[in-house]
């Protein structure tokens, strides 16, 4: 289990790696070009590359963690693959249970195999359950989330590759936004970022601006360092309270 640099989380927890393009925010994959780099390295758990698999050798990496951390739930697959069997999602969901002192943060693109799967339960009160919507064509997911039982519902408009344009963000407690990365980036366009921070604002839903990635608020291509997080003149950084309501927020520093 490893720490990460993506800004809204401190560790990542993959029980499953490998993952297939869904949608169109699937097609310069991340993931996918990691692990490609880590079988050529000989790491055995990606002998296999980016195919899907489960790995019950990491299920207990969160119990022998002792201190509250926020865990990402697969930064290297998506958690509802189709492929995921539920007996697995079960034991999963266990080690969240034993471990209340932690946040687990769940973000998915297979929306309709979460609500199926948790059609009968509840998610446990230290999960946070996202969609992501990556343009306006996706945003049903957000329909499909608002159908779970969670205690905090967010979604990652990353990369965010077009306008969303209207939002019901009734039931949703967060929102992260973020441009692409890396050189074959596809644009961000600042109205597009305005259009969704305008929406949080009127809805009460907290607001959280990752990155600009490799095209600036300027649209102009460069190293994402450079083009940094500053939107309106400032880093935003905002979290979903824990406490009800969840209409309310805070700022993490």
């Amino acid at each position: 289990m490893k720490t990460t640099k993506i800004e809204w989380t401190e560790k990542v927890w993959n029980p499953s790696i490998g993952c297939d393009k869904v949608s169109a925010g699937c097609k310069f994959c991340y993931a996918e070009v990691f692990a490609k780099r880590l079988k050529a390295m000989g790491i055995e758990d990606y002998r296999d590359g980016f195919t899907f698999k489960i790995l019950p050798h990491r299920l207990e990496e969160p119990l022998r963690i002792k201190k509250p951390t926020k865990f990402f739930v697969n930064s290297m697959s998506d958690l509802f693959h189709e492929e995921m069997p539920f007996e697995y999602l079960d034991m999963i969901f266990d080690v969240m249970r034993k471990t209340p002192q932690h946040i687990y943060q769940i973000l998915t693109k297979r929306d309709k195999i979460m609500l199926e799967y948790f059609s009968d339960k509840k998610a446990p009160s230290n999960v946070w359950l996202g969609v992501s919507v990556e343009n306006s064509t996706f945003k049903e997911r957000i329909d499909t989330l608002r159908k779970i039982n969670a205690r905090v519902r967010f979604i990652s408009f990353e990369p965010l590759i077009g306008a969303v344009g209207n939002l019901d963000l009734t039931g949703i407690h967060w929102a992260i936004v973020g441009g692409e990365s890396g050189t074959r980036a596809r644009p961000i366009k600042k109205e597009w970022v305005e259009e969704i921070f305008n929406q949080c604002k009127e809805q009460g839903v907290a607001f959280f601006f990752k990155q600009w990635g490799t095209w600036g608020a300027d649209e102009v291509k460069r190293n994402k360092k450079v083009n940094g997080r500053k939107f309106k003149g400032r880093v935003w950084n905002e979290f979903p309270s824990i406490n009800f309501p969840f209409n309310k927020f805070f700022t993490s520093s």
